[in-house]
């Protein structure tokens, strides 16, 4: 049960990001009313069919998101109001905060290597495979297209992944850490290729060309920001907490960590990465012993504190990115055809992941299917694309685009239920 203070902490978050004149506010309210519930009773469903939550958050958002289909276009702001969008920012950085919170640095390190060699492979695989796949579909387009619908595909969405095995209880297994220390190392990479991509692009619009030593600084900035993060950030995390321990307001526990989340957030997108990144770092960090002194003079732990926020944004997060799934864009066969060529390059690409992931208690077909879903990386992938601009022209044009965004949708929807069966089943099999 909520307590006082938890609940007034909530309000507080809903007031300070919903703020406007009156009629906008009634909007975002019902908006909210609407994607709580929704997510509510929809999960319950599908966790009655023994299926992740996640799925139904995910489907309760594709519903809402599709009203204007039948005519219903007073929920159509959902995926552009900038205010629901910071609530949804703000939920994944949590659920990325918390999932950091309870992995094991030293277990996670122990696997560094299969993860690395993972999400290598879950790059190179599928920027290839979506190359040539664009290439044979749309052979007008340029190269720089080609190249860049295999970035697009090159990044996994850690989020999705991480509710799974929250969900079944796996988060804390030896596969749980490679795809998720895979899925973070894979997303820097993607990014990466991402940058050097528009670099390419921007460049051509120029006559300019990408050099090496632009390439050099874009992965040392990145590479640079989590060693960084892992080396300085326990010795600097220690320091603060023994600090805040001197406090005697209430509620300095989870201030300071979601100050120190936030702080490594920004330093994650100042480093031209995703914040999630920074988030995550941030709770990979912060071990027990970090803030047991701190947590010692609560009257609950930091976990507990953190369960009404994330209860609360978190299936926001999930629900806006199912919201910005437009079945409408899909209204042609060739387009549908490029979809599924692309849907099925997105997934046999990351199970080449299976091939390098040994190790003791790590289920292969599990990581591959770990780093399946695209979400919302895709979706910011693909919406880069088609607002970059090639001699006056995007890079992703609208059919592009909409067979991308089913591609997204579908490895999305595919993930959690077989990512949870993959799990159980190997489960029974140890």
């Amino acid at each position: 049960m909520l307590s006082k203070r938890h609940t007034w902490m909530m309000c507080v978050v809903i007031g300070v990001f919903c703020t406007g004149s009156s009629d906008v506010d009634a909007k975002i309210f019902a908006a909210l009313a609407l994607i709580l519930v929704g997510a509510k009773l929809v999960g319950d469903v599908f966790e009655r069919m023994g299926q992740p939550a996640v799925l139904g958050e995910l489907l309760a958002g594709i519903v809402l998101g599709n009203l204007s289909l039948l005519g219903i276009h007073e929920l159509d702001f959902i995926t552009t109001n900038e205010q629901i969008a910071l609530l949804a920012e703000l939920g994944v950085i949590l659920l990325l905060f918390e999932v950091g919170l309870e992995s094991d640095l030293v277990e996670m390190a122990r696997v560094g290597g299969t993860a690395f060699l993972v999400a290598v492979i879950g790059v190179i695989t599928p920027v290839t495979m979506g190359y040539f796949v664009h290439a044979a579909f749309s052979p007008s387009s340029t190269w720089h297209t080609h190249l860049f619908i295999g970035a697009v595909l090159a990044a996994t969405s850690v989020g999705i992944t991480a509710r799974v095995l929250k969900d079944i209880g796996k988060i804390d297994s030896p596969t749980a850490r490679v795809v998720l220390g895979a899925a973070v190392i894979d997303d820097v990479l993607g990014l990466v290729v991402l940058a050097v991509v528009v670099g390419i692009v921007e460049g051509a619009n120029t006559g300019a060309s990408l050099h090496t030593m632009d390439v050099v600084m874009i992965v040392v900035k990145a590479t640079g920001f989590l060693g960084g993060a892992i080396l300085l950030g326990r010795p600097v995390s220690r320091a603060l907490f023994r600090f805040a321990t001197k406090l005697r307001v209430a509620g300095v526990l989870l201030a300071v960590s979601l100050g120190f989340c936030f702080a490594l957030s920004y330093g994650a997108g100042a480093a031209g990465l995703a914040p999630i990144v920074g988030a995550f770092a941030a709770g990979i960090v912060l071990d027990a012993l970090t803030f047991q002194d701190l947590e010692s003079k609560e009257t609950h732990k930091l976990e507990h504190l953190m369960h009404p926020l994330t209860s609360f944004l978190v299936p926001v997060f999930f629900v806006v990115t199912g919201a910005k799934v437009q079945l409408g864009t899909l209204n042609s066969f060739s387009i549908l055809g490029l979809a599924l060529a692309l849907t099925a390059v997105a997934i046999i690409g990351k199970q080449a992941c299976s091939l390098v992931a040994v190790g003791k208690g790590i289920n292969r077909f599990a990581v591959g299917l770990g780093m399946v879903p695209r979400g919302e990386v895709g979706l910011i992938f693909a919406s880069v694309g088609e607002k970059l601009k090639l001699h006056g022209e995007p890079v992703v044009n609208n059919s592009t685009y909409a067979a991308v965004v089913f591609m997204v949708m579908a490895t999305t929807m595919v993930t959690p239920p077989v990512l949870a069966w993959a799990l159980r089943k190997g489960e029974s099999k140890d």
